[in-house]
């Protein structure tokens, strides 16, 4: 990475919507963390990423500031707001290198040279019938193991270790205080691989007793390495099942179709997905994995990764990711004028209806996802009634004909018009995974006619379409077209802030 430039990005949000991130700072983590990206929203639709620190709010440094005035910059901004952001990796690495973000061009610098790529390496060795070639010494003047003797040509030259390079884990594990014969031990017992972090001198100096771990290594000297496959759906779908090991929730691509984009793509038959368009799915059951997929539309991006390239990662209890974050892009972001004079996008009006509204409500059945509804309740102080908010495109209640402003008049056959929020809300969540709603967008006029918004006013045409959630198999052939879903619990009150001791959010 070169150096520690920021992305820059600004975003322009409509009146009444939001930026389509959280605000967050949590316990144990430094700086002002984005979190909880809308699916289809500004900010993911901008390129912001999860874990992503922001560092200035329109040209302001802000990440010596607290949570509240942040907050506060944002909302009093209008809505345009420029946003200095560094992702998660970078933001870990420069603070351990106690580099001043507060200067945009901020690069590490040793002997006034520029130091971009100061980082620790990972390094897998396959052991040869002559060993690997190298030998560990320790000094009782110096603390720690060292590299010497490594011969020319050998397995562990090959693999990128040098003379006095520091070994700080073995498969994985910290061997920092182990004495020399313990780690010997350690090596003898790996059989015939063994995967090595190391630091060299000039690196050991930049961290300078600062923790370092295999989150913050480079992977160039692996052997094995992770593959991004960029995939365009075609007539009949991608062309591969997903298969999930529901005991360690991995999830493998099989039965690739000969001819099909999966196979043009690069995809192996039992290849094991790490990523989809650059977020981790080791966390994710089947289902969350395929709505990943169909949210990508028709085109979509994989990291996966071989049976050989999967044990040596495991062997080393490091994520794949790490190769991802690595080779990220790395085209230089617009600088902050140029971002502030870019055009603010333009929205679509909204046509002139033709002729006069039907006065009548709509009944909405909708499946629950596992991304949630796709809806926000809101209420307004002062008038009575609960309202549609924020419907996420392509969502479970977009699919079933929520509108934006539509009132809320029975959940489930219950009447609701003079319900509070919070009991409203709770009729929701209650309704396990699925939903009934009785709408009226032009209640107004109704109540102005002295009709009540009954469900004898619908007529068989007014009966929005039912969408059912699919149900994951085991195995699923993608032939479907993606929808992107709205993030989990979108029930919750409308840009409402939550606190406790280990976080404190904000929804912009």
């Amino acid at each position: 990475m070169a150096g520690y430039k920021p992305s820059v990005i600004s975003l322009t949000k409509r009146q009444g919507h939001t930026f389509g991130f959280y605000l967050r700072v949590e316990h144990g983590e430094e700086g002002h963390l984005i979190r909880c990206l809308e699916m289809g929203g500004l900010a993911e639709l901008a390129g912001m990423k999860d874990g992503g620190r922001i560092l200035r709010v329109n040209g302001t440094f802000v990440d010596e500031l607290s949570h509240s005035e942040v907050v506060d910059m944002v909302r009093n901004s209008g809505p345009t707001v420029t946003f200095h952001i560094l992702d998660e990796a970078s933001y870990v690495q420069a603070k351990a290198q106690e580099v001043n973000l507060s200067n945009p061009q901020s690069t590490p610098v040793a002997n006034g040279v520029s130091k971009q790529d100061l980082k620790p390496k990972l390094c897998y060795l396959v052991k040869s019938s002559s060993g690997y070639g190298f030998s560990l010494r320790s000094e009782k003047s110096e603390p720690g193991l060292f590299m010497t003797e490594v011969m020319q040509g050998s397995v562990a030259d090959r693999a990128g270790v040098n003379v006095k390079d520091r070994l700080l884990e073995v498969n994985g594990e910290s061997v920092e205080g182990a004495t020399h014969e313990q780690v010997v031990e350690k090596i003898k017992l790996s059989g015939g691989s063994i995967m090595f972090l190391l630091v060299d001198e000039e690196t050991d100096r930049q961290y300078q007793n600062k923790k370092i771990g295999a989150w913050l290594a480079t992977a160039k000297h692996l052997p094995h390495q992770p593959r991004i496959t960029d995939i365009t759906k075609g007539p009949d779908g991608y062309g591969f099942l997903l298969k999930e090991d529901v005991n360690q929730k991995f999830h493998f691509l099989r039965d690739i179709d000969r001819g099909s984009p999966a196979e043009k793509a690069g995809v192996k038959e039992m290849d094991r997905l790490v990523a989809v368009d650059g977020k981790e799915v080791g966390e994710c059951n089947h289902g969350q994995v395929v709505d990943m997929i169909r949210q990508s539309g028709n085109k979509c991006c994989f990291l996966v990764v071989d049976k050989a390239t999967d044990q040596m990662y495991k062997q080393g209890k490091v994520s794949p990711m790490l190769f991802l974050e690595e080779t990220g892009d790395s085209s230089s972001p617009p600088s902050y004028t140029e971002a502030l004079n870019l055009p603010a996008p333009v929205w679509p009006s909204t046509p002139v209806q033709a002729k006069e509204e039907e006065l009548k409500p709509k009944l909405c059945r909708m499946e629950k996802t596992p991304a949630g509804y796709g809806f926000h309740l809101n209420g307004i102080v002062g008038v009575s009634g609960q309202f549609i908010k924020d419907v996420v495109s392509g969502g479970a209640a977009d699919r079933a004909g929520l509108q934006e402003d539509d009132m809320v008049v029975e959940v489930n056959g219950e009447n609701v018009e003079q319900s509070g929020h919070d009991e409203v809300v709770a009729l929701i969540r209650s309704s396990g995974s699925s939903l009934e709603m009785l709408l009226a967008n032009n209640n107004d006029q109704l109540k102005a006619k002295g009709v009540s918004i009954t469900r004898l006013l619908l007529e068989e045409t007014s009966y929005a379409q039912v969408h059912t959630a699919d149900t994951p198999e085991e195995e699923e052939k993608h032939e479907e077209k993606a929808r992107p879903e709205s993030p989990p619990e979108q029930e919750r009150e409308r840009a409402k802030s939550s606190s406790s001791q280990d976080s404190l959010d904000e929804r912009l």
